[in-house]
């Protein structure tokens, strides 16, 4: 049986991304993120899926633990994200003056939270928060989480889909210590690596002219900081199209040049709904 590795506890926005990649999976929860990737470079034969960014409140922070441990990205996967507000059963609305989530999920339902004068708590994750919940049996509190933390904590669902926009998606990256690559057929793939140039004047403008002259469409590119460093900063970047394309691999092979160090970090099928 395989393992998929995600960070919170059960019911979590992970495990539910995780039972839609494969279900039949063992899946099994880390404390933190660091503790994820630790897990799936000891073990090649596991997985792990990890909230890469969200489309309202942009990245998770994960980039330096990607730049870390290196691990291949095997897919993307976009996971509706629909809060709901949780309690104990028989809980009304007008009974509860506490909620408890993680800091984006309540920033995600601030207008509810307002309308119902709600007082917020921050913690950690959304799972937790249920649970925490469902221990204290308090009418006063509630969580906002996902169905499937209702469902884990056995809490009822107060109120559904209370998100300020719907529509919200995160994106997971599934990683693990093997390479695995698509072969090149007429599919839309991603290629995503990451880079760190020669410290010359320049290098960014001139290391990205490849990709110009090649028509090569970047999708995502972002510095960070090294670690303990401000002067020194690697890239991480995504672009559309796969690596044995002839034109993705000129561009590349000319970005080398400009590099100190470069990594290819995946090749994957692009998710369909990149297409709506």
């Amino acid at each position: 049986m395989s393992k998929i590795y995600f960070q919170g506890t059960f019911g979590a926005y992970s495990h539910l991304a995780a039972l839609s990649i494969d279900p039949r999976a063992e899946i099994i929860p880390c404390k933190t993120f660091d503790e994820c990737f630790l897990s799936a470079s000891k073990d090649p034969n596991s997985k792990i899926i990890i909230p890469e960014s969200n489309r309202i409140t942009g990245n998770i922070g994960i980039e330096y633990l990607i730049f870390k441990y290196r691990l291949n990205i095997y897919s993307e996967y976009f996971q509706k994200i629909e809060h709901n507000l949780l309690a104990i059963p028989g809980t009304k609305i007008s009974d509860i003056k506490n909620v408890y989530s993680h800091s984006q999920a309540l920033s995600q339902c601030s207008n509810f939270i307002k309308s119902n004068n709600l007082i917020e708590h921050v913690r950690a994750d959304t799972a937790g928060s249920a649970e925490m919940v469902s221990k204290t049996k308090n009418k006063e509190n509630a969580a906002i989480a996902s169905s499937l933390s209702a469902k884990t904590y056995e809490l009822n669902i107060v109120k559904r889909n209370i998100e300020n926009e719907k529509g919200n998606l995160t994106r997971f990256l599934i990683m693990g210590k093997n390479i695995l690559q698509p072969e090149f057929e007429n599919k839309k793939y991603i290629t995503s690596f990451l880079f760190k140039l020669k410290s010359k004047p320049a290098a960014l403008y001139q290391s990205l002219g490849g990709f110009a002259i090649n028509g090569v469409n970047l999708t995502k590119l972002q510095s960070y900081p090294e670690k303990n460093s401000f002067e020194s900063f690697f890239f991480l970047c995504d672009l559309d199209g796969h690596i044995e394309d002839p034109k993705v691999k000129k561009s590349l092979e000319e970005l080398g040049l400009h590099c100190e160090d470069f990594h290819v970090l995946g090749v994957f099928e692009a998710d369909k709904i990149r297409e709506k």
